[in-house]
């Protein structure tokens, strides 16, 4: 067994190596650029939603708040024609600031289990594929399937969970290959005889 101490070099140096990766994903590959649309005629859509006044929450729709409203014969009619979606209010504009310490907080959180559970798992110098398959397994777990029954309930395109998913499996195997490469040594003792 390895205690979480040990391990706290390995925890903060992948979180940061995720942290990056997840920026040069998002900024330079092509491929989650068509993962999120833009409205058109956006300002309409402004205009339309400002009168409502809508209070900052996550809101779907058509509204059945109770299930009882779901026999509901208007509801049935709405329900059957659509529009269905999902749209989140915010309280005001995004502090990126705040939400790139969030993502990363997250991302060190997921690093402490992994470090937890693979330090439960596996002694002082275990050989490195053996580290990277259960760190690797561990990761998996926090950074593709956190999030991925609410993205499903929730409507979230099939592209955006795939795209997403494919990012959780590469932050893995980089978790994977810090914990690997950087798990403590077994300890030698020196014993002397008189």
């Amino acid at each position: 067994m390895v205690e979480l101490a040990q391990l706290w070099l390995p925890v903060l140096v992948s979180a940061v190596a995720v942290f990056f990766a997840s920026a040069v994903i998002w900024m330079a590959l092509p491929y989650h650029k068509a993962d999120i649309r833009f409205l058109p005629n956006e300002r309409d859509f402004d205009n339309a939603i400002e009168p409502l006044n809508i209070k900052p929450g996550l809101y779907m729709f058509p509204n059945c708040e109770h299930a009882k409203d779901m026999k509901n014969q208007a509801f049935q009619e709405r329900f059957k024609s659509g529009p269905w979606g999902t749209i989140t209010i915010w309280a005001k504009a995004p502090n990126f600031g705040m939400n790139l310490l969030k993502t990363f907080m997250v991302y060190l959180i997921i690093s402490v289990f992994v470090a937890y559970i693979t330090g439960l798992a596996l002694g002082p110098g275990t050989d490195y594929m053996r580290v990277f398959r259960v760190a690797g397994a561990v990761a998996v777990l926090g950074h593709c399937f956190g999030s991925l029954a609410n993205d499903f309930f929730l409507g979230k395109p099939t592209r955006f969970i795939v795209t997403s998913f494919i990012d959780g499996v590469i932050f893995a195997l980089i978790v994977a290959g810090v914990f690997a490469a950087m798990w403590p040594e077994l300890a030698i003792v020196d014993i002397q005889t008189p």
